[in-house]
């Protein structure tokens, strides 16, 4: 088929994206679904399983709609990208037991401690983090035994999806991994880990590699989408390595950097490799790596200071005044140092019990300086991850390519690509991740020729402008590093003692 079109899903922590795109890359149509997100104490964060199908399936009913006649009749396949490290428990009818765990939950720190070894990371590919659902399904086998071991699949977003749309229970390699049960060198499951999980290889997804064919999406389904022809569904990856794949960073000194709720950034590579300056990733490049460094506290922090200090009229809203007052403030802060980690930190401490802090305040400063220290924190913190993974690499970034809703801030772009002295490509595309699963789906289409998805990212990406570093600016955020890099060791045991003093007053 020379024109075929793909549907491609990004079902992420808030909302359900749809998007319908050509094999240019060119998106025709797009809706979008939002579902809520449960806190119901602190550090808990939940899904209802079931909206993940339901905005799914209402979002890619609304953006077929949006097509002419002809146009329906040229889709021929589907992707899916989804949040990672998220999973929930099922019976056999596919009803969920209980609430969905998502990837941001710190519930399992107890488990994270215990668990957490040298020999795990190296297996894994994964520090002892909060993001691995590892720990946090060995946190229900503890504190819900009956509901896990009676539970007739423990599996992620993407593998429920899959079965809504095929009666199937598979997932994709590259994101099945994200639970952190895998031996990663072999990209299967590891027998010990699964243990560790309380779970058994039967509970668990069977898989497929990224790109490779699932098989036909039910007749009912696509009828009620509105499409006559037979569509086939395409396994997929997280959305992570899907940001990656859609802005065709697969080469090893390419780097996506997505300025997201987390900001994430990372490298592709051939060959298995781990250590404590990033976490390792089966990629959306079949039987490749992905070595990312995480900030979770990325575009979340900036939000909540919005919502929280900013303007009670605009909320969380962007605010034109305070990006410019920001603007004005001088590299540095005058001294006011952020460590952004309001949601424990991962590159490159990997603590689940650190916190965030403020750092340096004198009478000069205002909303504004703290405000744009977030903005620097979250940069320096990039900065030394990248410094790291060129390290472990061996290879020097010199293209970053960059993406997400926070990429549109002037201000936080600059500060990021002179933080990080490498200049920076927006991407076109705004959903970039959904992107990534569409060519996926595209690269079974023959219309490219050679099949590889590497080689279909290149043939489907676009960008839009370069933000070139100052590099004045890049030797005085190296001081600055410098100096954030021992705020964590000097806190570490204040923040041990507040983590003891909450477990004895939780609120």
């Amino acid at each position: 088929m020379q024109d075929p079109l793909v549907i491609a899903i990004d079902t992420s922590t808030t909302a359900t994206k749809a998007i319908i795109v050509d094999a240019t890359g060119r998106v025709l149509a797009q809706r979008k679904r939002e579902f809520p997100l449960a806190n119901p104490q602190t550090s808990f964060y939940e899904h209802n399983p079931l909206d993940w199908w339901q905005s799914t399936d209402e979002s890619i009913t609304e953006a077929i709609s949006l097509l002419t006649p002809s146009q329906k009749d040229r889709i021929v396949a589907m992707g899916i990208t989804h949040q990672r490290e998220t999973f929930a428990l099922f019976d056999k009818k596919a009803n969920p037991l209980r609430s969905g765990i998502i990837w941001m939950d710190g519930r399992a720190t107890e488990q994270i401690h215990r668990y957490g070894t040298p020999e795990i990371h190296a297996l894994s590919g994964k520090p002892p983090d909060i993001t691995p659902a590892l720990y946090k399904i060995a946190w229900v086998k503890e504190h819900q035994p009956a509901m896990l071991y009676g539970a007739y699949k423990v599996v992620d977003v993407h593998c429920y999806v899959v079965y809504k749309l095929t009666g199937q229970w598979i997932s994709s390699v590259a994101c099945a991994d994200s639970l952190g049960l895998f031996d990663i060198a072999k990209q299967d499951y590891d027998p010990g880990l699964l243990e560790i999980a309380g779970v058994t290889r039967e509970q668990m997804a069977d898989l497929k590699k990224p790109g490779e064919i699932i098989g036909d999406i039910n007749k009912e389904v696509t009828e009620r989408w509105g499409l006559k022809q037979t569509i086939q569904l395409v396994a997929g990856m997280g959305d992570g390595q899907a940001a990656g794949v859609g802005a065709a960073a697969v080469d090893p000194d390419t780097m996506y950097l997505n300025f997201g709720t987390a900001v994430v950034g990372g490298v592709h590579g051939p060959d298995y490799r781990y250590g404590k300056a990033y976490r390792t990733l089966a990629a959306g490049i079949p039987d490749w790596y992905d070595f990312e460094l995480l900030v979770s506290s990325g575009a979340f922090l900036t939000t909540w200071f919005r919502e929280a200090l900013g303007d009670p009229q605009l909320g969380a809203k962007v605010d034109p005044k305070l990006e410019a007052d920001a603007t004005a403030v001088p590299v540095g802060c005058l001294g006011l140092i952020t460590m952004p980690y309001w949601n424990a930190v991962q590159t490159p401490h990997w603590d689940p019990l650190a916190r965030g802090a403020v750092v340096g305040w004198r009478g000069i400063h205002k909303r504004a300086h703290m405000y744009r220290s977030i903005f620097e924190a979250i940069s320096m913190e990039m900065r030394q991850g990248l410094e790291g993974l060129e390290a472990a690499t061996g290879h020097k970034v010199t293209k970053i390519i960059g993406m997400g809703g926070g990429i549109r801030s002037k201000l936080w772009r600059q500060i990021m690509t002179d933080a990080m002295g490498v200049p920076i490509t927006a991407c076109t595309e705004d959903e970039i991740s959904a992107l990534g699963a569409a060519v996926a789906a595209m690269s079974i289409t023959g219309v490219h020729g050679d099949p590889d998805i590497a080689h279909y990212a290149k043939q489907m990406a676009s960008y839009g402008d370069t933000t070139e570093p100052d590099m004045d600016n890049y030797a005085i955020y190296g001081e600055l590093s410098a100096i954030q890099a021992k705020i964590y060791p000097a806190m570490q045991e204040i923040t041990e003692d507040i983590s003891q003093f909450m477990g004895r007053h939780p609120g």
